[in-house]
């Protein structure tokens, strides 16, 4: 499978050139910031699995925000499909369902 960057982030990218320092630094922090995202999203559902029934509604609403999160910035990355991730972290229809994408 192949992957592109956004128009955004690869406009600024010559392919002829080796990429500059910046250009490092920018794919660095993108990748990092897509890690960062899909911890909170680990820990936000594995709240949500532990969580009591009164606990549920602001663990799941967590959840929620932490996924919407983390798919707003595989998207950034060029990602679109977020079949894998979903797969990948067993997220719940519940927390979908929360997204519209369900």
């Amino acid at each position: 499978m192949s992957l592109r960057s956004p128009r955004s982030i690869s406009a600024s990218f010559d392919r002829n050139s080796p990429p500059s320092a910046i250009d490092l630094e920018i794919l660095a922090e993108t990748a990092a910031a897509l890690g960062r995202a899909g911890q909170k999203v680990e820990q936000t559902l594995e709240q949500l699995r532990r969580a009591t029934e009164d606990e549920r509604q602001s663990c799941l609403k967590a959840a929620a925000q932490a996924v919407h999160a983390y798919f707003i910035q595989r998207e950034l990355c060029g990602l679109r499909n977020h079949d894998d991730p979903i797969r990948h972290y067993g997220i719940p229809r519940a927390v979908l369902v929360r997204l519209g994408a369900a």
